[in-house]
C-alpha cells in the first residue's frame, strides 16, 4: 500500500532538520563516532550533516527521489553503529537521557522500510 504523498517530504523534512543540527551543535554529535574510524570525528559529524542534507533535497524532488530513498535506507544502516556506540556511552546517564540512547536503536528499522517504502512507491509513479 502506497504511503501518503507527503511521505517523502517528511522523511526530507526529518533529515534536513539532523543535518542542520550536526552543523548547529556538532559537539554531540562528534561524540557518537567510533573511534575505529579514521581521521576527527568533527569531520564524520559534517560529512554526516552534508549527507542527510543532500539526502533530504534528493528525496524532495521526484525526479530523485527513488535513488535518495535507497541511499537514505543504506544511510540509515550506516550510521547504526554511531546509535550503539551512543547506547553504550550513555548507560550510566540518567534514565530519561538512557532511554533516549536506548529508543534510538529500534528506530532505526522503521526509518530504513519508510525509505524503501518511499523508493518502491517513486518506482510505481515514475
Amino acid at each position: 500500500m502506497p504511503r501518503s504523498p507527503r511521505s517523502p517530504l517528511l522523511l526530507a523534512g526529518l533529515l534536513a532538520t539532523a543535518g542542520v543540527a550536526h552543523f548547529a551543535a556538532p559537539r554531540s554529535f562528534d561524540a557518537t563516532i567510533p573511534k575505529a574510524l579514521p581521521g576527527k570525528p568533527r569531520t564524520w559529524t559534517h560529512a554526516s550533516g552534508a549527507v542527510e542534507l543532500a539526502l533530504a533535497a534528493g528525496l524532495a524532488l521526484p525526479r530523485t527521489r527513488r535513488t535518495a530513498a535507497l541511499a537514505s535506507a543504506a544511510f540509515f544502516v550506516g550510521v547504526f553503529p554511531a546509535n550503539v556506540k551512543m547506547a553504550v556511552d550513555w548507560r550510566h546517564r540518567p534514565t530519561p537521557q538512557k532511554a533516549a540512547a536506548l529508543g534510538r536503536l529500534p528506530l532505526q528499522l522503521p526509518l530504513v522500510l519508510w525509505a524503501r517504502s518511499i523508493a518502491k512507491n517513486a518506482e510505481v509513479q515514475a
